[in-house]
């Protein structure tokens, strides 16, 4: 329970404090929850994708848009160390796609046609979304499963509409957007390293 002051406003170091027990506390649910083996299963998946010469493929809205441009870059440039690329795409990065889709068709079809024209089978296609109920999230993840690529999932708790949608549904313990978000980019982090790891092992 946060104090407030005579104006109503919480101290801001209070309101610092409380953020970050909020945080540690659902990163300990996560912990304990399917998340961990998904997110094992994803990286490995992911792993044998780039093996076959395939690539990733991320997306998502807003702050998801950023954190999708996050991870791809993670896997293009480096994560803990230097190595080869690896081939990652965002789809969100590319603005002149972005808006003439979204203007010459809609924007529930910019993420889908994307990946009709740049995925093929053996991909894994990525998708953030904090709701699970986005429509162009949803209809991209549906082109991805009926092109034989993968169909992931990063979002809160319930899954939204992406539960039944995704080939994988990774469902963080809590629906706080803020907190989806951080907790999704722990996973995404996570899934870069051991992807890194496995690609390019080296001695520790």
């Amino acid at each position: 329970m946060e104090s407030v002051s005579d104006d109503g406003v919480a101290p801001a170091d209070q309101t610092v404090r409380n953020r970050l027990r909020d945080s540690v506390g659902i990163l300990g649910r996560l912990l304990e929850s399917d998340c961990v083996a998904q997110a094992a299963d994803v990286a490995e998946r992911v792993v044998a994708a780039l093996r076959a010469g395939n690539k990733v493929i991320f997306f998502g809205n807003g702050g998801s848009s950023m954190d999708a441009g996050h991870l791809a870059a993670e896997l293009l440039g480096r994560f803990y160390y230097d190595r080869p690329a690896l081939p990652a795409v965002s789809l969100p990065d590319s603005t002149a796609a972005m808006t003439a889709i979204g203007n010459d068709y809609s924007y529930s079809e910019v993420f889908s046609r994307q990946l009709r024209g740049i995925a093929v089978a053996g991909d894994v296609a990525i998708a953030l979304s904090t709701s699970g109920n986005s429509e162009n999230v949803l209809r991209a993840l549906e082109t991805a499963r009926a092109g034989g690529v993968l169909a992931v999932a990063l979002t809160g708790s319930t899954g939204g509409k992406l539960r039944d949608v995704a080939d994988i549904c990774i469902r963080v313990p809590t629906d706080d957007t803020p907190r989806v978000q951080e907790a999704c980019m722990h996973l995404g982090h996570t899934i870069c390293e051991i992807v890194e790891r496995r690609m390019f092992p080296r001695e520790a």
